[in-house]
């Protein structure tokens, strides 16, 4: 994936951010929410393994389940072209093993901190019933400001998937692997606890308690050695925050915490002074003997004797009884033992045979009838509600009828404005349907947007024309002007009638007619953004927004305007207001220089040396992005000029609009970008 690809035609790629073995993660910048994001994007040399293709999409259903501050978000979930992508939230820092290395040794409260915010996010797992099986300080992130954030649930399992566990099948990360799954037994809540005592033991020493030259040696010595001592290695960590590490990483998993919560619970008090002088954890079933070590090759064959144990055994037909010891066993009967009475000569069954029959037969008649009612209601599919999927992407969508125990039918792509490309546009039987379980839903999923042909709407009323607009997929921006025409009329429009246009990446304006009354223009400083927009719309006023530093005015707030508040200007006229960025920085540099863009003229088919509308947007010290910098038209290449301020490590962009669809943009313009 190379830089400036977008991907759905939203998320823009900036740079790699590292590979996996599964997938590669990228840097990318959501274009319509403006905001970085980590785009974990499949191999494409693993597209078609439908076991990696269902860890993908088990990562994407685990994350949707979890929402935590300290669980990286899951934004979105797409395919493009074959290839499936989560969008998550970019972590700007490093994960924990960097961190590790780069700080060490850390602070003991700093650990606890730490560790506390791991296990509050493991802890709301756990309350979903989702295993992470693969914890480790390479999957938890640390920002900027030193928050932990979990991530990866690419082999997290829900309790009741049984099936994804098998035998001899070990997945995670070998050194902080539990010794259950390092013998291929299925992982646990406690399993997960294991992991966290190691991530712990980490922080406190800096390294991993097992090293060896293979997988498989460090996988024995994590049920065959006993957890080094952290005391041994810094003997300020007091004995209490040890036993946290020791009751965490017991070989047996009823030894360690029975939750995350109790693991928490007993970190978070070890700094006390209450603590002082505390014992050793030593395990129950250990008591006071040595850590017995056992050869692999024992290992191997108790364990191949465990399972042939659990093997059941067949009972012969006929088998003797049991041989008892002659000292309980009686010699001879008892004499006095009274003989059994003779029964009757005469029952009453052989008395009654007429009704005993019927009374036989109405109970066979009335058990066969009760087998089938009971297998008729066992057999009978039970009933469901089809969940609400439009909108969904359609790896989400297929996860979220599999819940309900529904199924996708037939899938049928059309084109769409509305909806993103590979995202549901309807379902069939629709939402909140009764179904049967087992059912096949059919799906109509969006194959991208389709080119339109832009209409005519001079003349007619903005507040319709804007809702049908919008709600095609297009950005809808309003200017006023001066006019004798009805007010609310629209009097021009920057999109030409009869163009092919993409609603979702076209802008189009609107000019509508603000009368031709004046208005009694108010004091606008010290207002918020929103509120002057308010104002302006209720006024029939365009406003213009600028930028600057004032000693006077917090940040987010106007200090100035032009023209002053108090007198009287003309519906339609513009008004610049300069918002707050707060006080200047006392050391910031500040660096101007231009950017020069060439514009080419597109020429129209359908009117001959027609102009070309070109908006140019710009955001750095003095301009706001949703204010328009320059509106002009040209008739032929154009080199446009951009002047751009920064102060200190502020950010710049800007963007050109052409004939409202957006023909160039740069998200982040640094001094590298200036005319040469």
């Amino acid at each position: 994936m190379t830089p400036n690809y977008t991907l759905s035609g939203r998320y823009r790629i900036v740079r790699s951010l590292g590979e996996g073995g599964m997938a590669n993660v990228y840097l990318a910048h959501d274009l319509i929410l403006d905001r970085d994001v980590a785009v974990k994007l499949l191999r494409l040399d693993l597209r078609d393994d439908p076991k990696t293709i269902k860890r993908f999409q088990r990562e994407a259903l685990a994350t949707t389940e979890l929402v935590h501050p300290h669980i990286v978000s899951l934004y979105d979930v797409g395919e493009e072209n074959g290839m499936q992508y989560l969008v998550m939230e970019y972590v700007k820092g490093m994960d924990l093993k960097n961190y590790i290395k780069k700080n060490f040794p850390l602070p003991l409260q700093q650990v606890i901190d730490i560790m506390e915010q791991i296990l509050s996010a493991v802890a709301t797992a756990h309350a979903h019933n989702i295993i992470h099986r693969d914890l480790k300080p390479q999957n938890i992130l640390i920002d900027e400001q030193g928050n932990a954030k979990i991530t990866d649930f690419g082999i997290a399992v829900a309790l009741s998937e049984h099936s994804m566990t098998q035998t001899n099948t070990i997945l995670g990360s070998v050194h902080y692997l539990s010794p259950e799954q390092a013998r291929g037994s299925m992982a646990t809540k406690q399993s997960d606890i294991y992991s966290l005592g190691i991530i712990l033991y980490e922080m406190l020493t800096g390294s991993v308690p097992f090293k060896g030259e293979t997988a498989v040696s460090i996988a024995l010595k994590h049920f065959q050695n006993e957890i080094p001592s952290v005391r041994d290695f810094d003997s300020a960590i007091p004995q209490a925050l040890e036993n946290v590490v020791l009751q965490a990483t017991a070989k047996d998993p009823r030894d360690r915490y029975a939750t995350v919560e109790d693991m928490a619970n007993d970190l978070l008090t070890t700094l006390s002074s209450t603590r002082v002088g505390e014992k050793r954890f030593v395990p129950d079933d250990l008591g006071n003997d040595e850590t017995k070590i056992m050869p692999s090759a024992e290992i191997a064959a108790a364990i191949d004797a465990h399972r042939d144990l659990e093997k059941t055994q067949a009972m012969p037909k006929s088998q003797p009884a049991p041989a008892t010891s002659t000292a309980t066993q009686p010699t001879t009967a008892p004499t006095s033992a009274p003989d059994p009475e003779p029964l009757p000569t005469r029952s009453w069954s052989k008395r009654h045979p007429l009704r005993r029959r019927l009374i036989i037969i109405g109970a066979i008649v009335v058990l066969f009838l009760i087998a089938i009612a009971v297998g008729w209601e066992l057999s009978r599919p039970q009933s469901t509600t089809v969940p609400k999927v439009t909108g969904l992407s359609q790896v989400v969508a297929t996860t979220q009828l599999a819940k309900k125990h529904l199924s996708v039918g037939t899938i049928k792509r059309e084109k769409s404005n509305s909806v993103a490309k590979n995202h549901v546009i309807k379902s069939t039987p629709g939402a909140k349907t009764t179904v049967q379980e087992r059912s096949r839903i059919n799906l109509v999923v969006s194959s991208g947007a389709k080119a339109i042909s832009f209409g005519n709407y001079v003349n007619e009323s903005y507040t319709g024309v804007a809702k049908s607009l919008k709600a095609a997929g297009f950005t809808v921006k309003k200017k006023y002007s001066t006019s004798a025409v009805t007010e609310g009329q629209i009097i021009s429009q920057d999109v030409l009638a009869g163009s092919q246009v993409l609603p979702t990446n076209t802008t189009v304006t609107l000019t509508v007619s603000a009368g031709s009354r004046y208005v009694d223009l108010k004091d606008l400083t010290g207002e918020s953004k929103a509120d002057i927009l308010d104002y302006g719309n209720a006024n029939g006023l365009n406003i213009t927004f600028k930028q600057g530093y004032s000693d006077e005015q917090k940040a987010g707030y106007s200090y100035d305007q032009d023209p002053e508040g108090g007198g009287a200007v003309r519906a339609g006229s513009t008004v610049t207001v300069y918002m707050s960025r707060g006080s200047q920085p006392s050391s910031a540099t500040t660096q101007n220089f231009y950017v020069k863009i060439k514009v080419p003229y597109k020429s129209m088919t359908s009117v001959a040396g027609q102009a070309n509308d070109v908006k140019v947007y710009l955001q750095d010290d003095t301009h706001v992005f949703d204010s328009v910098y320059r509106d002009i038209g040209i008739t032929h290449d154009t080199t446009v000029s951009i002047p751009v301020q920064l102060t200190g490590k502020g950010d710049a962009k800007y963007r050109i609009v052409r004939n409202g669809v957006v023909w160039k943009e740069n998200l982040k313009v640094t001094n590298n970008d200036a005319a040469k």
